[in-house]
């Protein structure tokens, strides 16, 4: 079994993220055009941010609004074994009461930083649409199904792992992710408390890659 040691990382900076989410905003705005975004915390934050700024100068839209709810599924949280770390998603931060109120009707983009082994994705739709079947039984049954078609939802990530998926997304969720990487280590600039030593690791990712790309060109050759 591999340990982290052992698995290759790759640094991301704040700009690379930055430019990411501006490239593919665009296309978001005209496929999606999202009335509300939901960060999946804590890594979805930075970018359901920077996301806004951009979706808010191609829409116009002065009141999109960004939720957060809280999913902990590698990070150690209160009554959860370490061994348990991993497999289980744990709600930490939610909506609140009116959650499914505040989702009907809407096109709801969630946001997060990576689709790993989708486990966290997969939890956050499906308790987000469950909200949204709740709040429906408040209205008359001849009403749900358009309520329900004008409810949509979307997702982005920053980065997405190539690998095998241990969720499928329902059918009909437009996904959008900011780049396609190997299963690599990811660390995060978030993550880190010495931001000039985290970004000339990542320049350094950049050289080696490169460098590895080079070498591998003049063997082919």
């Amino acid at each position: 079994m591999s340990t982290e040691s052992e698995v290759k990382h790759w640094h991301v900076t704040y700009n690379n993220i930055h430019n990411l989410i501006r490239k593919n905003t665009p296309k978001i705005a005209t496929e999606f055009s999202p009335d509300l975004l939901v960060a999946i915390g804590g890594g979805g934050f930075f970018p359901a941010r920077v996301m806004r700024t951009f979706l808010r100068e191609i829409t116009t839209n002065k009141t999109l609004q960004i939720q957060a709810i809280g999913l902990s599924l590698y990070e150690p949280v209160d009554g959860v074994t370490e061994d348990k770390i991993g497999e289980q998603v744990i709600r930490t931060q939610w909506l609140g009461a009116d959650a499914g109120k505040m989702l009907l009707g809407k096109r709801v983009l969630i946001v997060d930083e990576v689709d790993d082994t989708r486990k966290t994705l997969s939890y956050a739709l499906t308790e987000l649409r469950k909200d949204v079947e709740t709040e429906l039984l408040n209205y008359p049954e001849v009403d749900r199904d358009a309520l329900r078609a004008s409810t949509k939802f979307g997702i982005f990530v920053v980065h997405n792992k190539n690998k095998p998926k241990l969720a499928e997304l329902p059918e009909g969720t437009l996904y959008y992710s900011g780049e396609e990487v190997d299963d690599v280590w990811l660390d995060y600039p978030w993550e880190s408390t010495n931001i000039e030593e985290h970004d000339k690791f990542a320049a350094l990712d950049v050289q080696n890659a490169a460098a590895v790309a080079t070498k591998t060109v003049d063997v082919r050759v």
